[in-house]
């Protein structure tokens, strides 16, 4: 990896999916001010697979759920192409998080009466140009558990039916909050593997938060967090395959 400088990994404008300029995020816990974030620029590019790193309580989770809608900022801007997320009305952010973001969770939160298939089906009954329930499971190896309860399939299994729900409405931006962080390292990287070649074949941009430093090998950029501060960006010239990680 290369240590990004300004002169480096440039992209026109129109390769922005975000741009994140002076954010932060306070936050008031009694009579206790707990700063998030602090002061944090950003631009995120169209089919980057970038990963926020950092140990609990650097501000990654909630960098995530501001770039998802799900979080505004106290301070600063947030912008998803021309859309200014920072000013957006409760109905907008809506909109946005229903039409263009993918959510992928440590937990699977998946329904317990229904089958992978109507898992996934759910998010796609909601979505203007969805895609299959079954081709969305295709995709992370799952074409042979469609009907199938999540009380009959395995951690990573589950997990996969997630990321087949966030995909399944062709979201431009998939977002997951350690993904990994309740497997063992084999069946982590079955997960990274299918999120990985999502990011490759639907060209959909990807940040996905997490505190294992072997994990970052894969991304295109690694954003480092400490105490609410970017203190690094890193270009991987050559990112691995999942396979290829020493976890």
């Amino acid at each position: 990896m290369s240590v990004d400088k300004p002169s480096s990994y440039k992209r026109i404008d129109t390769d922005i999916v975000f741009h994140v300029h002076g954010v932060t995020k306070v936050y008031q816990m009694g009579e206790v001010q707990v700063h998030a974030l602090r002061g944090i620029d950003l631009d995120l590019y169209r089919g980057e697979f970038t990963i926020l790193l950092g140990a609990s309580g650097s501000g990654k989770s909630t960098l995530l759920n501001i770039l998802g809608g799900l979080d505004i900022p106290t301070e600063g801007h947030v912008l998803y192409g021309r859309q200014d997320l920072t000013h957006a009305t409760e109905h907008e952010l809506t909109a946005y998080r229903r039409y263009h973001v993918g959510f992928v969770f440590q937990f699977y939160n998946l329904i317990p009466s229904l089958t992978a298939r109507e898992n996934v089906a759910v998010v796609t009954e909601i979505a203007k140009q969805p895609m299959q329930p079954e081709t969305a499971l295709q995709l992370v190896g799952l074409g042979e558990r469609l009907d199938h309860f999540p009380a009959q399939l395995s951690g990573g299994e589950q997990q996969r039916v997630a990321i087949a729900r966030a995909i399944a409405k062709r979201p431009d931006v998939l977002l997951c909050d350690e993904p990994t962080g309740a497997l063992d390292s084999k069946t982590g990287i079955v997960v990274l593997e299918a999120l990985q070649r999502i990011n490759r074949e639907l060209g959909t941009t990807t940040a996905v938060i997490t505190h294992n430093a072997d994990i970052a090998q894969m991304a295109d950029r690694v954003i480092r967090l400490a105490d609410g501060l970017i203190t690094e960006i890193q270009i991987n010239e050559a990112p691995l395959t999942p396979g290829e990680l020493s976890w």
